[in-house]
């Protein structure tokens, strides 16, 4: 027998459960049909079908397909987010310091030449003009959060004495685009076929983090 009030409670952490339940399957039909289509070309008739809901139940969810693509772009980023940032292991020493940024740009770069995320980037690119705020989102959850993460990383990391920087963001700055730049750049106008392999992407790791080393390596470290 249910206590006075429980039926209730559980009727409507059941509903709430199937109404994330069903935004879970619109975003993830929505992911679909915007990689797929691209946004000016994105159905939101279609995407109600894919995600097995009636039109009224995603406009009930999401206001219009602009809220909607800004939905899959925060999910997707964050989801890319927690895989890349993983926090900052023990480092304590030259090798160690070594392994850590090595780990991180191979990660990173695996993980951002995704064709998925590739897509969702050349598609915020194409519609900056009509939607600016959709480019600084994308913005905020990728570059910017990867300075911030490396940024508070390297801080502590001077303060072991194993880097030396005057100013953490700028260091930052330098590794991210060392690890990035070319990699991404490339694959942004290629497309698909330029993603590299494992080991390319472990060679062109190696050798961002050679050269970043080589300016902000600590000098009791060298």
């Amino acid at each position: 027998m249910l206590i006075p009030g429980m039926e209730a409670d559980l009727a409507e952490r059941r509903a709430g459960t199937r109404s994330e339940r069903k935004q879970a399957a619109i975003v993830g039909a929505a992911a679909e049909v915007f990689l797929s289509t691209g946004y000016a070309g994105a159905s939101m008739d279609e995407i109600a079908n894919r995600s097995g809901v009636s039109k009224q139940t995603v406009y009930k969810h999401f206001s219009s397909k602009e809220a909607l693509f800004v939905a899959v772009l925060t999910q997707m980023m964050g989801e890319a987010d927690t895989a890349v940032h993983t926090g900052l292991p023990q480092v304590e020493n030259r090798a160690q310091l070594e392994a850590y940024l090595l780990d991180y740009a191979v990660r990173q770069l695996t993980i951002v030449l995704t064709p998925g995320l590739m897509q969702l980037r050349r598609l915020v690119i194409a519609e900056a003009q009509r939607f600016p705020e959709l480019a600084k989102l994308l913005y905020a959850r990728g570059p910017a959060r990867a300075l911030e993460v490396m940024g508070s990383a390297f801080e502590q990391l001077a303060g072991k004495k194993l880097l030396q920087f005057s100013d953490a963001t700028v260091a930052a700055s330098q590794f991210n685009w060392l690890v990035m730049a070319d990699p991404v750049n490339r694959v942004m106008m290629l497309g698909d076929a330029a993603i590299p392999t494992k080991q390319q992407i472990h060679r062109h790791a190696e050798a961002a983090v050679t050269t970043f080393l080589a300016a902000f390596l600590h000098p009791d470290k060298r």
